[in-house]
């Protein structure tokens, strides 16, 4: 018996299942069609593989979008080491968050309809984003940058305007403008 080894098995098993959701990131990325052929075939898994792991296109999509919210919101605590706490809220609303909404739009379509059965996405993700939120808000609190007063649920709305940003237009722009009337409505006041 050993111990804290993992068997090849089971490391084969998350490559093929971190592969398949790469695939089918830039596959959703791409088109916001699921093709479990071509997905395999870009996973270099053969396609019941991909079956195994997510029976449905529904979970695969939600698979997806779980991923990509997770690396949205595990980039919270690195942005706030290298950063300023403002200058970290910025850079994570701007490259990160309005990037992915910007390059994600087939995703979004695709978790459309995959939640249409369900009525909404999954709550999970919605508190992950929270988390981030308040976690970039309390630095910024702490900071003086922000007033104590905002709650994060009310920001993140406030970010959901970044939606209706035109991805082929020049959206950087745009994400700046956006940013800077938040910010100017969330500061404390001092100059």
């Amino acid at each position: 018996m050993t111990t804290g080894s993992v068997s090849p098995r089971r490391a084969d098993t998350r490559r093929n299942h971190e592969r398949i959701l790469t695939a089918a990131a830039k596959s959703l990325t791409r088109s916001g069609e699921v093709s479990f052929n071509a997905i395999a075939k870009q996973a270099g898994v053969g396609v019941g593989t991909v079956y195994r792991h997510f029976p449905t296109p529904e979970a695969l999509i939600l698979a997806v979008y779980r991923r990509e919210v997770s690396q949205l919101v595990d980039v919270v605590p690195s942005l706030l080491e290298k950063y300023t706490p403002e200058q970290a809220f910025r850079t994570w609303t701007i490259d990160h968050l309005a990037h992915y909404m910007m390059t994600k739009r087939g995703l979004a379509d695709a978790l459309r309809t995959a939640t249409a059965n369900r009525g909404e996405l999954p709550v999970n993700a919605y508190q992950a984003m929270i988390g981030a939120v308040s976690t970039l808000l309390k630095a910024n609190v702490d900071a003086g940058t922000v007033r104590a007063d905002l709650e994060p649920q009310t920001v993140l709305r406030g970010l959901g305007g970044l939606l209706y940003l035109d991805p082929n237009g020049d959206w950087q722009r745009d994400v700046a403008d956006l940013l800077d009337l938040l910010w100017r409505g969330m500061g404390t006041g001092r100059a």
